[in-house]
């Protein structure tokens, strides 16, 4: 089965037919460095990293670019607010973002652009947008012409004459059209300026992406990804810009993430409701926040609560456990003696192929989560650490976790030592529920204790005290009883 993706730019599924049979050229828009990002701001960076992976699992050689906005309103006000200049401010949170998106476990991309490096590019950019006929200077400002552009419209859907003025480009009266854009605005006293043929400056924010897409990655790259919120105005202007120039189709395959809301509500200042990536992640884990992205199409809406997040801890436990399962058994038994179990050898290339079909159409990862569940079933049923005198319970573990680690490279999931990362879940669930971890561990001695001096009454009741306590026990063939916090 071919790879098929939907399109934003045709509105329906399609193949994806790449330029060169071998090679993807792909660019997402990355953030604007002024702040601390939000948990929806990352969805794009864990979803397309997803895309990456599985392409270069069919084989593709992927580059991938992924630019910061390094100069913009919203980072000069900041650096205003502080009295600082404004690269202080956007090298600041490039290397806040850096630490967010590393603790992620994400794979670095190809490139990393900033706007500010590619000035030069920019400048000739929108010297040939003029040279052309498709841009116009008026008082050191330089705007696009879209009605020079006959397809403006072709990514959202909007008609010109539908359009009401105001989407992120200020009513001009000097403009030919209320809705031609800025690509070179004169700088005002104070602001990071650049000598271009009009004048100082900087560029408008459209221009930027089109530029750097053109200088590193050529006049027509395969696939263009970011949030659904870009799709008008910010990439339609991009095919504008790049087409304009160039006469060549921009861009052959739009992807797009849908937004997330927070209890049911966009996520907004004014609502108090805003949860960054590093705030989600300090209270909870970089896991979690990964698995609540995957565990949804990339095109629905998502909605972060309290229960989709104990859901998705539950998730994530009961995977850990297996492969915890699995490390205890591969301890114990040496995988190289024997064979992997049949049935799980069987269960494991059914869901292979189902992972593959889901992959295929548009990155079901919804799919591609429940077919690994399955695999989790199957081998929690042959129970094997109940059957370590079998030589071949060592093979089975291994081969299993090999299986999970395989298609968690691509997930980027899976990946954590096992019983580190249960013990956090439980240090989150001990604090939501009010719990005392040394109480816990001394009921959990003392219940040792009763069994080995076998007394087993005894141990029944302090099992059920924890069990009201939502704690649960495990006594493990190697003598140990481990606890954990009811997901």
């Amino acid at each position: 089965m071919s790879l098929v993706v939907y399109n934003t730019l045709s509105k329906t599924k399609e193949v994806l037919r790449p330029q060169n049979s071998k090679e993807i050229k792909m660019y997402v828009c990355g953030p604007t460095v002024y702040g601390l990002l939000h948990v929806g701001n990352f969805r794009g960076a864990i979803f397309f990293n997803l895309v990456r992976n599985w392409l270069e699992h069919l084989g593709y050689q992927v580059t991938y670019v992924y630019n910061y906005t390094d100069v913009d309103d919203k980072i000069i006000n900041k650096a205003k607010e502080e009295g600082v200049d404004s690269k202080v401010i956007s090298e600041r949170y490039i290397e806040e973002f850096k630490k967010d998106f590393n603790r992620l476990g994400l794979k670095p991309h190809e490139h990393n652009p900033k706007v500010t490096e590619f000035m030069p590019q920019i400048i000739q950019f929108i010297g040939d947008l003029v040279s052309k006929g498709n841009a116009y200077v008026i008082d050191g400002e330089v705007f696009y012409e879209i009605e020079k552009f006959c397809d403006y419209g072709k990514l959202s859907g909007k008609k010109l004459e539908e359009l009401e003025a105001g989407q992120r480009v200020e009513v001009d009266a000097r403009k030919k059209n209320p809705y031609d854009f800025v690509l070179w605005k004169p700088s005002k006293p104070s602001e990071p300026s650049w000598d271009s043929p009009w004048g100082k400056g900087r560029p408008g924010w459209h221009i930027e992406c089109s530029a750097m897409i053109q200088s590193l990655l050529g006049d027509t790259i395969d696939i263009h990804g970011g949030g659904i919120d870009l799709i008008f105005p910010h990439h339609e202007n991009e095919i504008a810009q790049g087409e304009g120039r160039t006469e060549k189709k921009y861009c052959n395959h739009w992807m797009h993430n849908n937004f997330i809301n927070m209890n049911d509500e966009k996520m907004s200042k004014s609502l108090g409701n805003v949860v960054t990536a590093r705030s989600f992640m300090d209270s909870y884990h970089p896991e979690i926040l990964k698995y609540l992205m995957l565990s949804s199409h990339y095109r629905g809406m998502m909605n972060f609560n309290q229960e989709k997040i104990l859901h998705s801890m539950a998730g994530l436990a009961r995977i850990y456990h297996a492969l915890w399962d699995a490390k205890l058994v591969i301890s114990q038994v040496a995988p190289d003696e024997g064979k992997p179990n049949s049935k799980l050898i069987e269960i494991t290339k059914k869901a292979e192929r189902q992972i593959e079909k889901a992959m295929d159409d548009d990155f079901n990862t919804v799919e591609v989560i429940a077919q690994i569940f399955e695999v989790v079933r199957e081998f929690n049923a042959m129970n094997l650490l109940k059957k370590l005198k079998d030589k071949n319970s060592g093979a089975s573990a291994l081969c299993f976790s090999q299986w999970i680690k395989h298609y968690g490279e691509i997930l980027a999931l899976f990946l954590e030592e096992p019983k580190s990362l249960l013990k956090h879940f439980d240090k989150i669930l001990i604090l939501q529920k009010g719990l005392d971890a040394n109480e816990i561990e001394s009921l959990v001695m003392e219940r040792k204790l009763a069994r080995e001096n076998k007394d087993f009454k005894r141990s029944d009741e302090i099992r059920e005290k924890l069990a009201l306590m939502d704690v649960l026990l495990n006594d493990s063939p190697d003598g140990n009883t481990y606890w954990e916090i009811k997901k």
